[in-house]
């Protein structure tokens, strides 16, 4: 399939235009700078947020056009030829609408807020139907179409703690540069649309309104939002993991397996074991889950 793409167009991000369709006055963004090579946005933006208070607030974010050094959860390698993905994160600074902070324990719930706002949008203009992957993958009929991965940034002095969110979209990849045998990309998956600009302002937008809504509940993933369900129910509908029987591997060479039977109030995953026990298993327990066969 690759040799259809061999001459493929990957124009650049149009920086101007983002700016003036996402950042204020026109848009809820603060501030959003696009640089062309680095090893890594969200460790770029984590060292930005923990140095630069003043200068990178609520709702700041940073995109490159290639990533040399990318990071998944667990340290796992990301990596694309340049313009081929979408690779941005987003620093969050959360506060309720009577402007306290919100609270820290509604953090492990940022980078499922950031998977459902990237599945969403995605088709909104693609009409390719994604679906999340507990704990953070979005995927099509099973192959991975992105990841995202939450980084907390601790606070100093008067300042709360921060997070940072990190998206990385599989955008026009061909066969031959995907990363992985389980993995796609948009282009792969006959998508209405590859042009980066289109689908990095409708995933801000969709970000930026999911992030107020949950800010506005005050972190509580099962309340529900001003324009309909919770976050819980939103997550949970899209989610393909649960109900099923999954393999988990824990760290020390260890396993559980059973099924998935949701997702609890910190966004863990509950599972029963064959006995019957449930158990919990937060992202940070797990090497790797997959399904039972």
């Amino acid at each position: 399939m690759s040799s259809r793409y061999s001459n493929l167009e990957r124009p650049g991000l149009d920086l101007g235009a983002l700016r003036s369709a996402l950042c204020m006055p026109a848009g809820p963004f603060s501030r959003l700078d696009i640089v062309d090579r680095t090893g890594s946005t969200n460790t770029d933006l984590v060292e930005h947020a923990r140095r630069e208070t003043a200068g990178w607030p609520d709702l700041s974010v940073l995109g490159a056009e290639v990533q040399t050094a990318g990071r998944g959860r667990l340290d796992r390698s990301w990596v694309a030829p340049e313009r081929s993905s979408l690779f941005v994160s987003v620093l969050l600074r959360p506060f309720n609408r009577q402007g306290r902070p919100v609270p820290t324990s509604a953090y492990s719930w940022f980078s499922l807020l950031g998977a459902l706002a990237l599945a969403e949008s995605v088709e909104d203009r693609t009409e390719i139907a994604p679906q999340l992957k507990w704990p953070n993958d979005v995927t099509v009929d099973g192959r991975k179409l992105a990841g995202v991965l939450a980084q907390f940034v601790p606070g100093s002095g008067a300042e709360p703690p921060a997070v940072v969110v990190g998206v990385g979209l599989n955008v026009s990849l061909t066969d031959d540069e995907l990363p992985v045998p389980t993995a796609t990309s948009l282009l792969l998956e006959y998508s209405g649309t590859t042009d980066r600009n289109i689908l990095l302002k409708s995933f801000l937008r969709t970000f930026a309104d999911h992030y107020r809504a949950f800010c506005d509940v005050d972190g509580d993933a099962g309340a529900a939002w001003d324009s309909g369900p919770s976050l819980l129910a939103r997550v949970g509908e899209r989610m393909t993991t649960l109900g099923q029987d999954v393999r988990a591997e824990l760290p020390g060479g260890g396993f559980l397996s059973g099924r998935a039977l949701s997702l609890d109030g910190q966004g863990a995953l509950v599972v029963r074991d064959d006995d019957g026990e449930r158990h919990t298993i937060s992202a940070g327990d797990v090497v790797h889950l997959r399904p039972q066969v």
